[in-house]
C-alpha cells in the first residue's frame, strides 16, 4: 500500500486561483501522480519556497522549448498540473529534491514574476468521475484492455511497483486510470501533454491505450531481440552477451546513428554532383539498398565501397584550358629540346580550342612514337602544364586482362575499376592529360585483349559513354586528353593506330646531345649531388667523349647515367679535400667512366664480300656489317643471324639479282651452281628482319663474287627489287644519326625518302654528311666501288 501521507490530498479551491508555478522540462505530471523532482533554477526554487510558506500547493506546467532558461507565458503550454508538496529537502548548494503529488488539471490563465519567482493565475478543470455502473460497454472494455496491457507489459519485463500496479487493477474509474497508466509509461512529454489536456475520460483513456500498445510492441519486440542474442552467447561472458544484444537490436530496426550519418552524407554528396536522370536514379538506388542491409553484411561492404567510387568521381569537375599560345610555346621550350612537331601540334590544339572557345571537341589523342630515352612521357608532363590540366601516367607494359582497363565486376571478389578510371579519379577532374605509356607492350592472353578494350577508350565518337564494368554508369572521356607512347608502331593492333595520330620522335644527334647536357641535364644533376652551379665545369669536348665512347644510343638516358656517375666521383673528391671547382676535360672521361664502349667501324680497312648497312630498332637507329662467304657446294643459300622471313627474302631476291647480271658484272654464271653461299649478319642473338638491309646484301654479294674490296666508310639502306630498283624505307633519320655516331659521314639512301630526309634532318646534321640518292644498284656498286667502270 502507499504511505498514508501521500493519500492525504490537500482540497483546491474551485474557480481561479493564483499559485506559484514551476516550470518543467520534459516532464509532465498527472493528478494522483506522485513524484520526485529536482530543482536547479533560482526562481523554481523561490517558487517552492513561497508554496511551502502557504498552502504547499504549486502549479507544475511544461515549457514548450527545454532549453529556455527563463521562459515567457507562449513557452509554456496552457493545462497544467496543480501539485501538493509533500516533502522538500535540499541536496546540494542552491539544488532541491521535491516530492510532489499530481491533484488537479489546471488552465494557465496569467502568468507573471511576482518579485524572486513566477506565480500564475488558474483555472481549476473540474472532472466528473463516472460510476462504475453507469459506464458505457466502449468504456469497459478499453478499461479492461488498458489493465490486460499492462500486465502483459510486466510480464514482458516493464518495471512497475507493486503497490502502484495493484492500485490499478482495481480502478474502474476511465480518467483516473488513464492518467496513473500514462504516468508510468515511457512516451515523450509532448505526448504526455497531449494527454493531460485531454478532458474527456473517454477519450484520454483511448489516447493512453494507444501509446500503452506502441510500448508493449517495443517490448515484445525488445524481449525478441534478448531471445535470439540469448541463443548466440550462452556460453559468453556478460559483457559479450551486450554487445550481441545491441547487434541484435541494430539488426532488428536495420539503423543506427552512425549509419544514419553515413547514409546521410552519401545523400548530401549526390545532391552537389551534376548528373543525368538516369545516373543519379541509379546512385540514390543504391543508397536506399545499402540503408536496408545489414551494417557487417559482406553484400554491405561491397555496395559502400561501390557507392564511395562513385560520389568521388570528378562527374562536373574541370580544370580550365589555359590558351595563352606563348606561354604554352615557352613551357614546352624549356622542358624539351627541338621536337618541332610536337610543339606545333601542341599549340595549333590549343589555337582551335581558343577560337572556338573551348567547345571544340576535335581529335585529342596523340601517339609519340620513338626510342626510349628521347622524352616522350616527360613531354606529356609538359604539355599537361601548358594547358593548365592534371597530369597522369598509366603504364600498359605487360598488361594482360582487360579487366585492367575496363574494371571487374562487382561480383567478384576485391573488385576494382579500371586503370582508366582509377587515373580520373586521381586527378580529380574529368578533364586531365593521360598518359598511356608503352602501349605497344599489351599482351593477349585469355583473360581478354585489353588492346581491345583501349579501342572505346581512345574513340571521341565512343568514349562520351565509356562504361566501367565496376563502376556500371556511363562516364564522359570525351574531355580527357589522351597521349599514347610507344617505341615501335608494328606491334600496335591496326584498329587502335588508326584511332591515333602518331607522331615520331627521332634520337638526338651529337650536338644536340651535348647542347640537352649543359641546358637540362647537368642543371638537375648538379644540385642532386651537392654541387651549386660554377662549382663542375665540364668542356664540350668531354661531353662528346662520354656521349661517342659510353652513351651512344638514342636518347638520353644513358647520358643522365653517365654524368652522374661522373659526379658521384667529383662529390668523393670533394669530401677528401680536393679543390673547387672541377673542371672535367675529354682525357679525365677514362679514369671516371673506364674503357670506351665505342665500335671503330669506320676504322676497319676494305675486304672482300661484307658491306655496311643501317637498321631501325625501338630503340634507334644501328649500324650492322653483314658478311658474305662462299664455298664448295652445290647452290645452296644458307642464312644465319637470326633473320625474319622478311629479311630472308631479301637475301634471295639479292642473289637472284646478281645471277641475273652476272655476265654484265664480269661473272661467271656457272659458278653459282657449284658453290654454296654463306650470308651471315653478326650480333645473332638479336633478331632481325625488314626490307631495309636488301642492297647491303645486293653489295656483298657483288663483293664476294667480283672480288672487290668494299669500302667500310660508306653506310647504306633501302629495299630492292628483282630487277635491281630500289625502294624506299623508314626510320631514316634514326639511321643516319646511327652512321653519324658511329664515323660514318657518307650514307647511300632510296632517291624516293630525299624529301622526306632533307625536311627532317637537321641542317647542321646535314652539312656532315655525304648523302647519295639511288634508284637502282647500279648506282650503289658505283659508289661503293669507285673503279668499277659499269
Amino acid at each position: 500500500m502507499l504511505p498514508e501521507e501521500f493519500l492525504k490530498v490537500p482540497e483546491v479551491p474551485e474557480g481561479r486561483v493564483e499559485m506559484p508555478l514551476m516550470p518543467l522540462r520534459d516532464l509532465v505530471i498527472f493528478p494522483t501522480m506522485v513524484i520526485p523532482i529536482f530543482v536547479g533554477r533560482s526562481f523554481s526554487i523561490r517558487s517552492v519556497e513561497e508554496a511551502l510558506k502557504r498552502d504547499r500547493l504549486i502549479f507544475l506546467v511544461l515549457q514548450r522549448d527545454r532549453d529556455k532558461e527563463e521562459p515567457t507565458q507562449e513557452d509554456l503550454y496552457g493545462v497544467g498540473t496543480v501539485a501538493h508538496i509533500i516533502r522538500s529537502a535540499s541536496i546540494e548548494e542552491n539544488r532541491l529534491k521535491v516530492l510532489v503529488q499530481g491533484i488537479k488539471r489546471a488552465r494557465l490563465i496569467e502568468y507573471k514574476k511576482s518579485g524572486d519567482y513566477y506565480s500564475a493565475v488558474v483555472e481549476i478543470i473540474q472532472e466528473e468521475e463516472i460510476a462504475p455502473e453507469k459506464l458505457s460497454s466502449e468504456a469497459k472494455a478499453y478499461i479492461r484492455s488498458v489493465k490486460e496491457q499492462l500486465d502483459t507489459a510486466v510480464s514482458l519485463g516493464k518495471q512497475v511497483l507493486p503497490d502502484l500496479l495493484m492500485l490499478i487493477r482495481d480502478l474502474e474509474e476511465p480518467g483516473r486510470l488513464a492518467d496513473l497508466t500514462a504516468s508510468i509509461l515511457e512516451i515523450k512529454s509532448q505526448e504526455a501533454q497531449k494527454a493531460l489536456e485531454t478532458v474527456d475520460h473517454l477519450e484520454r483513456l483511448k489516447l493512453v491505450h494507444q501509446y500503452l500498445q506502441s510500448e508493449v510492441g517495443l517490448l515484445e519486440v525488445q524481449s525478441k531481440i534478448r531471445g535470439v542474442a540469448r541463443e548466440k552467447i550462452e556460453k559468453e561472458q556478460r559483457e559479450y552477451f551486450l554487445r550481441q544484444q545491441l547487434k541484435a537490436i541494430l539488426e532488428e530496426l536495420g539503423e543506427s546513428d552512425e549509419r544514419k550519418a553515413e547514409i546521410e552524407e552519401y545523400r548530401k554528396k549526390l545532391l552537389k554532383l551534376k548528373l543525368s536522370k538516369e545516373v543519379r536514379e541509379e546512385i540514390e538506388k543504391q543508397i536506399k539498398r545499402l540503408e536496408k542491409l545489414h551494417p557487417e553484411s559482406a553484400e554491405a561492404g561491397v555496395l559502400r565501397t561501390w557507392i564511395e567510387w562513385v560520389l568521388e568521381l570528378p562527374w562536373n569537375k574541370a580544370t580550365k584550358d589555359r590558351y595563352d599560345l606563348e606561354k604554352a610555346r615557352e613551357i614546352l621550350d624549356r622542358d624539351h629540346y627541338n621536337l618541332e612537331k610536337v610543339k606545333d601540334r601542341i599549340v595549333e590544339y590549343l589555337a582551335v580550342k581558343k577560337l572556338t572557345r573551348g567547345k571544340s571537341h576535335a581529335v585529342q589523342i596523340l601517339c609519340f612514337v620513338g626510342p626510349p630515352g628521347v622524352g616522350k612521357t616527360s613531354l606529356g608532363r609538359s604539355i599537361a602544364e601548358s594547358l593548365g590540366r592534371k597530369f597522369v601516367r598509366i603504364s600498359l607494359g605487360g598488361i594482360r586482362d582487360e579487366a585492367e582497363i575496363r574494371g571487374h565486376r562487382r561480383t567478384y571478389v576485391g573488385a576494382m575499376p579500371g586503370r582508366i578510371v582509377q587515373a580520373v579519379k586521381q586527378a580529380g577532374t574529368k578533364n586531365p592529360l593521360i598518359v598511356l605509356d608503352e602501349v605497344d607492350k599489351i599482351s593477349v592472353s585469355f583473360q581478354g585483349d585489353p588492346s581491345a578494350a583501349l579501342l572505346e577508350v581512345l574513340d571521341p565518337e565512343q568514349n562520351k559513354n565509356f562504361v566501367d564494368l565496376y563502376i556500371g554508369l556511363p562516364f564522359d572521356l570525351s574531355d580527357v586528353f589522351f597521349i599514347c607512347t610507344a617505341n615501335r608502331v608494328d606491334t600496335i593492333p591496326r584498329p587502335l593506330l588508326d584511332r591515333m595520330e602518331v607522331i615520331y620522335l627521332s634520337g638526338y644527334s651529337e650536338e644536340e646531345k651535348v647542347f640537352i647536357a649543359k641546358s637540362h641535364l647537368l642543371p638537375k644533376l648538379l644540385p642532386e649531388h651537392g654541387f651549386k652551379d660554377g662549382q663542375v665545369l665540364f668542356t664540350d669536348e668531354a661531353i662528346l667523349e662520354v656521349i661517342r665512347g659510353y652513351a651512344r644510343e638514342s636518347g638520353v638516358r644513358n647520358l643522365y647515367r653517365q654524368l652522374s656517375s661522373i659526379l658521384r666521383k667529383l662529390a668523393l673528391r670533394r669530401l677528401k679535400g680536393e679543390e673547387l671547382p672541377f673542371r672535367v676535360h675529354a682525357s679525365d672521361i677514362k679514369s671516371f667512366l673506364g674503357v670506351s664502349k665505342r665500335h671503330g667501324i669506320s676504322e676497319e680497312r676494305p675486304m672482300v664480300g661484307i658491306a655496311v648497312g643501317l637498321a631501325w630498332t625501338e630503340i634507334g637507329g644501328e649500324v650492322m656489317i653483314i658478311e658474305a662467304t662462299k664455298f664448295k657446294g652445290k647452290g645452296s643459300l644458307i642464312l644465319t643471324g637470326s633473320l625474319g622471313d622478311v629479311m630472308k627474302e631479301s637475301a634471295q631476291a639479292a642473289l637472284s639479282y646478281i645471277k641475273s647480271k652476272a655476265e654484265d658484272y664480269g661473272i661467271d654464271p656457272d659458278v653459282f651452281s657449284s658453290v654454296d653461299v654463306h650470308i651471315h649478319v653478326p650480333e645473332g642473338a638479336v633478331p632481325k628482319d625488314g626490307p631495309s638491309a636488301g642492297i647491303t646484301i645486293a653489295t656483298a654479294l657483288f663483293s664476294l663474287f667480283t672480288g672487290r674490296d668494299t669500302r667500310t666508310n660508306v653506310a647504306m639502306t633501302g629495299e630492292i627489287t628483282l630487277r635491281g630498283r630500289v625502294l624506299p624505307v623508314g626510320g631514316l633519320k634514326e639511321k643516319i644519326l646511327a652512321a653519324k655516331r658511329a664515323g660514318i659521314y657518307e650514307v647511300i639512301l632510296p632517291s624516293k625518302n630525299k624529301e622526306e630526309v632533307l625536311e627532317d634532318l637537321p641542317s647542321y646534321v646535314r652539312e656532315k654528311m655525304n648523302l647519295h640518292f639511288v634508284e637502282n644498284l647500279d648506282e650503289v656498286f658505283k659508289i661503293v666501288f669507285e673503279e668499277i667502270g659499269l
